[in-house]
């Protein structure tokens, strides 16, 4: 199986548990888990969040699903417990297509690291 056909596959194994354990009926798309994995990386659980705290919730969890591959690394911890990342590397221009294909090969790479253990 080439790199491609596993990344789908892995990618529409992941979408389809997420959806079923999260998405009340509804096929989640790569935002809305792109800010579960952000949820589950700031590690507050069950809070009310508000607008602009969304966004940095999907920023934590895109900087932790591009570090592995060298873009972001982890810095520290704030006082209220929020993740920083400082930026490594520059990302490249990417056609929105190719970012799409980025962040599902690493989202699949993110719960093949945690041996698919979903407990957001």
């Amino acid at each position: 199986m080439s790199r491609d056909e596993k990344t789908k596959q892995g990618w529409e194994n992941i979408q389809k548990e997420i959806s079923e354990k999260f998405g009340g009926g509804e096929i989640m798309d790569v935002d809305a888990i792109i800010y579960l994995i952000g949820i589950q990386e700031l590690g507050k659980g069950f809070q009310k969040i508000g607008k602009d705290d969304k966004i940095n919730i999907m920023h934590i969890a895109i900087c932790k699903l591009l570090e592995p591959f060298g873009f972001y690394e982890f810095d520290f911890f704030d006082e209220d417990g929020w993740p920083h990342y400082k930026i490594i590397d520059e990302l490249p221009n990417l056609k929105p297509g190719e970012q799409s294909v980025l962040m599902k090969e690493a989202i699949v790479m993110y719960f093949e690291n945690r041996e698919k253990e979903i407990s957001i």
